[in-house]
């Protein structure tokens, strides 16, 4: 397994290559072999948008109907993003959507894979793909759908829910100058948040709400 110089921690930096095409990138993302999920899942299931996408989606991971797929925000929790994108009045044409962790990651449960939470070694090591997407889109929102892609981001003591919903400068002050390229991030719940919670309705309203401050930071 690929490791950082000098350390032992699973990376997936040998794999990302100095390119200025997303379709290079996301070619060589098919063979990523920077942790062991990629032994588990169907296929890595890289960004989808295009080159000029004003506005970022981050998620934690494909599910089981992404991993089948090879696509991101195919599944229930996808087809409720784009309803949620267009109450906010975000053009779907004008986003990319991506996960902090390019593999699913499951446990087996009869003949049903149960999706599992990345860790965060797991996601530190997919993190290069994240880094490569975001600098060669240079979006002017990027919006982490929930923990994981906001801790992907902004680093382990990140918590949504005291910074859900505020455009937070983009990006962060300790950034090195290479990594510059956005004007404003905005945490939110996930999706399949949504989809989860006993009052659904509520939910799905304060998430339209979130993504109208993204979409006024767009305007």
């Amino acid at each position: 397994m690929p490791a950082t110089p000098g350390g032992d921690r699973p990376t997936a930096a040998p794999f990302v290559p100095l390119t200025a095409d997303l379709r290079a990138l996301a070619g060589a993302a098919a063979g990523c072999r920077g942790c062991h999920l990629h032994e588990a899942a169907t296929q890595t299931v890289f960004g989808e948008g295009g080159a000029g996408a004003r506005v970022v989606l981050v998620g934690e991971q494909p599910g089981d109907q992404e991993d089948r797929r090879g696509a991101p925000f195919v599944g229930p929790a996808g087809r409720l993003l784009d309803t949620v994108l267009a109450e906010a009045g975000i053009d779907r044409s004008q986003a990319y959507v991506t996960n902090a962790v390019k593999h699913f990651k499951f446990t087996v449960s009869g003949k049903r894979r149960i999706h599992a939470s990345p860790d965060a070694a797991e996601v530190a090591a997919c993190k290069p793909w994240l880094v490569a997407e975001l600098r060669l889109l240079a979006p002017e929102v990027v919006v982490l759908l929930g923990a994981t892609a906001g801790k992907a981001v902004f680093g382990p003591s990140f918590r949504v829910t005291k910074s859900r919903g505020l455009l937070l400068p983009w990006p962060p002050t300790d950034e090195p100058e290479e990594g510059r390229y956005g004007g404003f991030a905005l945490a939110t719940i996930h999706p399949s948040a949504v989809l989860r919670a006993d009052d659904r309705e509520a939910a799905q309203a304060g998430l339209v709400a979130d993504l109208k401050v993204a979409a006024g930071a767009l305007a």
